[in-house]
C-alpha cells in the first residue's frame, strides 16, 4: 500500500489561471534545458471530491518531468466547489485544455505538437473523457469543439463506465452525487459524461489498471477496452499483478516502471 497521500508534495515551478473560479488553476513543472519539451495534461482524482487536490499527485508530475516532459497538473471544481460536479466539474477540464496552450503557447520550451493527457481514479474518468468530448451528442449542454483535440488518453486505474460505476456503488454511490442522479433520472447526463459511451473517439488510449484494486475495480478498465476492440479501436490494456490503487501513481513503487514506460513513447520520447 503506498503512502502517497501522506508525502508533501514537491515545489512546481508556475501556476496558472484558465478561468475565473479560484479552484481552476494548473501547477506546472519545467524540465531542466532549452527544448521543446512535450507536454502532459495531469489529472488527479479523489472521487471527485474537494476533500482531495491536486497536491498528492505532484509526485507524478516531477517524476515525468525529470523524465523530460512539461507536466500541467490540473486543479478543477469538484463536489464540495460552488459548481463541482454536474456541470461545472467536465466543464473545467474540457476549458483547461482549451485556454492553457493558448497561455502557454509563446512558451518555446513548449511543445503542443506531443501533447497528452493522464488521469488517476476519477481523473482517468476526466483524462477518457477528455479523449472523446468531441463525440458528444449535440443535444448535451457539454456539446462542444475542442479548441484542441486531444490524441492520447492514460488512465491509471480509472472509472471508464459511469453506468457500472453506479451499479457497483464505488465510492459508496458518489457516481449519483457527480451526476445529480442516477443513470434512469438522467440517462442523456450518462451519455454525455461517461467514456465509454463515447465510444468510439479515434484517440489512442491506454489504460493501466492494478489486479488488486480495491477502491476502482480492474473490471471498468476491462469492459472499456471490451468496448471499443467491439468498435474497431486498439487501446492498450496493462494490468498489474499484485497492484492495487494508489501505487499507480506513486514514483517509488513497483508500478512505476510500467506507468513511464507506456506513457513516453506516446510522447516521443524513450
Amino acid at each position: 500500500m503506498s503512502d502517497i497521500l501522506e508525502r508533501p508534495p514537491p515545489s512546481f515551478d508556475k501556476r496558472v489561471k484558465y478561468g475565473p473560479d479560484p479552484q481552476l488553476f494548473a501547477e506546472l513543472r519545467f524540465p531542466v534545458g532549452r527544448g521543446p519539451f512535450p507536454f502532459l495534461y495531469v489529472i488527479h482524482g479523489g472521487f471527485w471530491q474537494s476533500t482531495y487536490d491536486l497536491s498528492h499527485i505532484g509526485h507524478l508530475c516531477a517524476a515525468f518531468t525529470s523524465k523530460g516532459i512539461i507536466t500541467c497538473n490540473l486543479e478543477y471544481r469538484r463536489l464540495g466547489d460552488p459548481g463541482g460536479g454536474w456541470l461545472g466539474t467536465f466543464q473545467d477540464i474540457g476549458l483547461a485544455t482549451d485556454h492553457i496552450p493558448e497561455v502557454i503557447s509563446s512558451d518555446p520550451r513548449v511543445d503542443l505538437a506531443r501533447t497528452a493527457v493522464i488521469g488517476h481514479s476519477a481523473g482517468g474518468h476526466l483524462a477518457l473523457w477528455l479523449g472523446g468530448r468531441h463525440r458528444i451528442p449535440n443535444a448535451s449542454p457539454l456539446h462542444g469543439a475542442p479548441r484542441n483535440r486531444l490524441g492520447c488518453a492514460v488512465s491509471l486505474a480509472g472509472v471508464c463506465d459511469l453506468r457500472t460505476a453506479w451499479k457497483q456503488r464505488l465510492g459508496n454511490g458518489i457516481v449519483t452525487r457527480l451526476m445529480g442522479g442516477t443513470p434512469d433520472q438522467y440517462p442523456d447526463r450518462y451519455d454525455a459524461g461517461s467514456p465509454i459511451e463515447l465510444l468510439p473517439t479515434g484517440t489512442r488510449q491506454v489504460l493501466i489498471h492494478g489486479s488488486v484494486d480495491d477502491i476502482v475495480p480492474a473490471s471498468q478498465s476491462e469492459k472499456f477496452v471490451e468496448r471499443a476492440e467491439q468498435l474497431g479501436e486498439h487501446p492498450t490494456l496493462i494490468k498489474l499483478d499484485g497492484i492495487g490503487h494508489f501505487e499507480l501513481i506513486d514514483p517509488e513503487s513497483d508500478a512505476w516502471s510500467p506507468v513511464v514506460g507506456a506513457v513516453l513513447p506516446l510522447l516521443g520520447l524513450k
